[in-house]
């Protein structure tokens, strides 16, 4: 779990400068109580009344030091002066002290979170993007850094800064009368505390309506994602009804509870701010009457007493704030503290020519179980071999363990038992990024980025020679295409390329995996949402590439997977049958009864 101490760890990185800066900012607040002391001097001068014996030196050594005459005139120039100094000529340097420092730090922690943010999201494992939604990541995430980005110059460059000007407000009361200093401080540390109390039930509300908050833009994201199914079935008032029930229970929680608590904080502290504040005059007005305060003292005592409660406002605004963020920052701290998966790769860059593996394709499966729950397994004792070169179909139902087999042979999950192997060398044994990099899979869906042509094409090996991208296309087919586009490999193809149709991003798929010239190919059923046309396309385009190296299939439809060397039933999650296809059609077993239903028209799932 994620905690406070998180939130402050954020910014280890730049904690020297953050002192620094921090503190530099509290004194230039703290020194600007010499402006209300000076004219209290100056009103005690003007009065016939003496100035403070902390003043008294100081204009003693000036007179000495100019040679005149001490008195009114020399007491006078000296308290001038240092209002002077310290509201003029502390101007132009107190901005850089604190504006600057204080959001370059934000600003630089923002920048390196991010990169930590992007390393994360790389290596979170699979299940973890199974069980949420991009809008619900990029939201947690987005907010998360936003807040901490806002938070760090309110809390560094305001709330300390005030903390430490308020204490030095009852120093200078203290050295005036200890008694109204103690006054003073019994009720601003009252007040604070008091307030601080009610803010935290107020940040449990919070945290309830982050959760409500974090709902509402999650299904409005995958509103957006699936816009054409919305509009195809026609629930746009579905989704508006069930969007609004939503928002409406949001907004009764944060006028109904959040925001009514911080109105009601905000009465009572006024409230009681104005009346702490008549007490110190009352208390003040009497030591003056009485004669233990000067005149002088009586305005300063007052001035920056009304400085240290007006800093309360601030002060809460500030802790409010910081209230409503911290759910959020807590939260983004829970995303980042996640476990890397088993599957996460090195994240420093490799060229694909840099990779010292190579195999033949060689693959075995020794024993194989596995499940995503470990009550329920998926496949239970797989055993096969695949030799080089080979063209290897896996077939089945629905749910039998296709696709589950190409994961564990990606190492997106490990094995509960048994082994996989390439070239008799253990996967799990092996470097993963490297490993993978001499894989490649073209998907059902083929994952298209909002670039150029050009760009996905080469994305598995940005440093692809032309030669080697033309020769893909060809065999891919991608070549058939390409002169229709408005700018041919440098046009941009749209968002999940929503320009092209779904044969254009199989063949896009089909050349982005042999520009990375793998060892082991994969199509996951790549012809299976596509029509006849476009599906015969991709076969043509398989088919060339069969025998150039080790090549797994899995397919629903029986037609892809004629020419395979050997085919592999699966069936709940074991192997059924083994063989080419015209022995398995010779046999009674599941390959014929699937085979005759694709016949009949039926597609296999």
């Amino acid at each position: 779990m994620a905690s406070f101490r998180d939130i402050i760890r954020y910014f280890r990185p730049y904690w020297s400068m953050a002192t620094w800066s921090t503190v530099g900012t509290g004194l230039f607040e703290t020194i600007d109580l010499a402006v209300p002391y000076a004219i209290g001097q100056i009103l005690n001068v003007l009065s016939g009344e003496p100035i403070d014996p902390l003043v008294k030196p100081l204009t003693v050594a000036v007179a000495n030091g100019f040679g005149v005459t001490e008195g009114k005139t020399v007491e006078l120039a000296v308290l001038v002066t240092i209002i002077f100094i310290i509201a003029v000529v502390r101007a132009p340097i107190q901005p850089w002290v604190s504006g600057w420092f204080h959001w370059a730090i934000a600003l630089e922690a923002r920048r390196d979170n991010s990169r930590k943010v992007i390393a994360q999201i790389l290596n979170l494992p699979l299940d973890f993007y199974d069980e949420n939604n991009p809008g619900r990541i990029a939201g947690r995430v987005a907010k998360g850094l936003s807040n901490h980005t806002w938070t760090y110059p309110e809390v560094a460059g305001q709330l300390v800064p005030k903390l430490m000007r308020v204490l030095g407000i009852f120093i200078v009361i203290w050295l005036i009368e200890p008694w109204i200093a103690a006054a003073f401080a019994a009720s601003f540390s009252g007040i604070l505390l008091f307030s601080l109390r009610d803010l935290r039930a107020i940040v449990r509300q919070e945290e309830r309506i982050e959760r409500y908050i974090e709902n509402t833009e999650s299904r409005t994201s995958e509103i957006i994602t699936n816009i054409k199914t919305v509009k195809a079935f026609a629930t746009e008032a579905n989704e508006l009804k069930r969007q609004n029930q939503r928002l409406e229970r949001e907004h009764k929680v944060i006028i109904n509870r959040i925001h009514r608590q911080y109105v009601i904080l905000e009465t009572w502290q006024k409230t009681v701010i104005q009346s702490s504040l008549f007490g110190i005059l009352v208390l003040t007005l009497w030591g003056t009457i009485s004669g233990s305060i000067s005149l002088g003292h009586f305005i300063t005592t007052f001035t920056v007493a009304s400085y240290a409660y007006s800093e309360l406002e601030p002060i809460s605004v500030i802790a409010e704030v910081f209230a409503r963020r911290y759910t959020s920052m807590v939260r983004f701290h829970e995303f980042m503290k996640r476990p890397s998966g088993k599957d996460a790769a090195s994240l420093i860059p490799e060229l694909p020519s840099d990779n010292p593996y190579r195999f033949t394709g060689k693959l075995e499966f020794n024993a194989v179980t596995f499940g995503y729950n470990s009550d329920r397994p998926v496949l239970q004792a797989i055993d096969f071999l695949v030799e080089p070169y080979q063209t290897v179909a896996l077939v089945g139902r629905s749910g039998s363990g296709k696709s589950t087999l190409v994961k564990l042979l990606f190492r997106y999950f490990e094995p509960d038992s048994g082994r996989i192997s390439i070239d008799g060398e253990d996967i799990r044994t092996l470097d993963i990024a490297r490993y993978r990099r001499r894989l490649a899979i073209v998907h059902q869906e083929v994952d298209i980025f909002n670039g150029t042509l050009l760009d996905n094409l080469i994305y598995g090996n940005p440093q692809a020679s032309w030669e080697r991208v033309r020769s893909a296309c060809e065999i891919a087919r991608v070549d058939e295409f390409i002169d229709e586009l408005p700018n041919g490999y440098y046009t941009v193809v749209g968002e999940r390329g929503v320009r092209l149709s779904g044969g254009q991003r199989q063949r896009i798929g089909i050349a982005r995996a042999l520009i990375v010239n793998p060892d082991v190919l994969v199509f996951d059923e790549a012809t299976s949402s596509l029509d006849y046309e476009s599906e015969r396309s991709i076969q043509l385009a398989m088919k060339s590439i069969f025998g150039t190296r080790t090549t797994i299939v899995i397919a629903h439809r029986l037609s892809t997977v004629r020419d395979a060397d050997k085919i592999i039933v699966l069936d709940n999650g074991r192997i059924a049958e083994i063989g080419s296809h015209e022995e398995l059609l010779r046999g009674e077993g599941l390959y014929r009864r699937l085979h005759a239903l694709s016949e009949a028209g039926e597609l296999v799932n």
